[in-house]
């Protein structure tokens, strides 16, 4: 996952801390001027790399799949974490600057005045560190939702499952997938997002079942999970969506058919994909008394193998043969 990787974002304090004690050692090493030197070099190429590090430890959004760039948009705000980058860049090129600048200023005679220097470069590079302190602050916040998403491969065929709650959705992916799901909780969603993993003809297949999300209306989302939903649309080569015609889950069936023609709409006829989309009947040992393109009963093991090779014939799937030049 593209965000996994990101690093710890260090407060301003720590990396004045860093710098200026790295300094110190590299001022012990000599004297004079050359000591007050050689601490600003040193301070300023820590502050300056560090910063510069922040920076190129994040991707470029420019060049992140959709499914993550939209995700990332929803949870933390794309243009607003590009405008805290930027501002720690400056402060990673005016770190660097200061330092030349100070150093080009030194006496070469004059010890005291040197250190009178130095430190004056030291307080504004101070400044400088405090003025982005925010910055950091939410980069590192941002880093820590972003780790939270669950490890989804917009390369590989995606499945995802749709439909009111207690229909049978997780059960289904609990049945078919590899006992290894990964459930993690984003932050547009108090609930787990779970991720199941099916092999098929050498071929791997992600099941994505979103409780708080694809469960209810569109209406009753927010802005934040409408964009979710939007990631989403990015990824799913086919939709599976469970019905219950028993009821039994607690909702009635002309709700969840209601909710299966918005969800239609939204990945179907919202898109420009390809996107397959199979309506299954669950509980059917309890009642059938609904159209649908497959019926199974995920507590009697009826028809379950037959709709997960239904669900992956919808996706489309065919993988790219490598050509000879």
């Amino acid at each position: 996952m593209i965000f996994e990787d990101l690093p710890t974002t260090p407060t301003s304090e720590e990396l004045l801390d860093k710098a200026f004690s790295r300094a110190a050692r590299a001022g012990r090493a000599k004297s004079g001027v050359e000591a007050q030197e050689s601490m600003l070099q040193t301070a300023s190429n820590v502050l300056s790399d560090n910063l510069g590090n922040v920076v190129t430890a994040w991707p470029d959004f420019d060049e992140v799949d959709p499914f993550y760039r939209e995700l990332a948009d929803a949870v933390v705000g794309v243009d607003e974490a590009r405008t805290h980058l930027s501002e720690v860049t400056w402060a990673s090129r005016k770190t660097k600057s200061l330092g030349r600048e100070y150093i080009g200023r030194l006496p070469r005679e004059d010890a005291d005045a040197a250190k009178k220097l130095r430190k004056q470069a030291f307080a504004r590079m101070g400044s400088v560190l405090r003025e982005i302190e925010d910055d950091l602050q939410f980069l590192n916040e941002a880093r820590d939702d972003l780790k939270t998403f669950p490890d989804i491969r917009p390369d590989e065929p995606a499945i995802v499952v749709a439909g009111y709650p207690n229909v049978g959705k997780s059960s289904f992916v609990n049945a078919v997938t590899s006992a290894r799901n990964e459930t993690a909780r984003y932050p547009f969603t108090t609930k787990g997002v779970r991720v199941g993993h099916i092999a098929r003809d050498h071929i791997r297949y992600q099941l994505v079942d979103t409780p708080g999300l694809l469960d209810r209306p569109a209406d009753e989302r927010n802005d934040i999970e409408e964009q979710a939903v939007s990631a989403l649309t990015h990824l799913a080569d086919a939709v599976l969506f469970v019905v219950d015609a028993s009821a039994t889950c607690g909702y009635p069936l002309d709700d969840q058919l209601a909710l299966q023609s918005d969800v239609r709409a939204t990945f179907v006829e919202g898109t420009e994909s390809d996107i397959g989309f199979l309506t299954v009947c669950n509980k059917s040992d309890l009642s059938t008394d609904v159209e649908a393109d497959a019926y199974m009963s995920v507590e009697t093991g009826e028809g379950v193998d037959d709709v997960l090779t239904a669900a992956i014939d919808a996706t489309g799937y065919e993988p790219e043969l490598p050509t000879r030049d």
